[in-house]
């Protein structure tokens, strides 16, 4: 094969350069390195993206539904106004409001029960 290689062509190549027959052992191997890279991209994006949504699944959340909603609509407007919006929801509970008021209608339905 040596007898083939030009007079002024250089006889030690990195193994790295292109072969004479088209064939690119390094180009080959960085598509395969860059598609797995926006593979594995893709995935880590989306599974950051659902995280509200899986925490509002573990703690049983009221506003899993508003959750949900708010998560997608982040993901399609690409508004991350939306994600931590659904992030806060998820993470703390909302103040429980109607629970007092509550109990404080049905004592004054019991002190108007007794009065009678």
């Amino acid at each position: 094969m040596s007898e083939n290689i030009h007079p002024q062509a250089p006889h030690h190549l990195p193994h790295w350069f292109a072969s004479a027959d088209g064939g690119d052992g390094l180009f080959t191997i960085m598509v395969f390195f860059v598609l797995g890279l926006i593979l594995l991209l893709g995935v880590a994006y989306f599974t950051l993206h659902a995280l509200p949504e899986r925490m509002a699944h573990k703690s049983n959340s009221a506003q899993l539904q508003l959750i949900s909603i708010l998560c997608m609509l982040a993901l399609f407007t690409h508004n991350n106004l939306f994600w931590v919006g659904a992030l806060v929801l998820a993470a703390f509970r909302p103040p429980d409001l109607a629970g007092p008021l509550n109990s404080m209608a049905q004592s004054l339905q019991n002190l108007v029960s007794r009065e009678r």
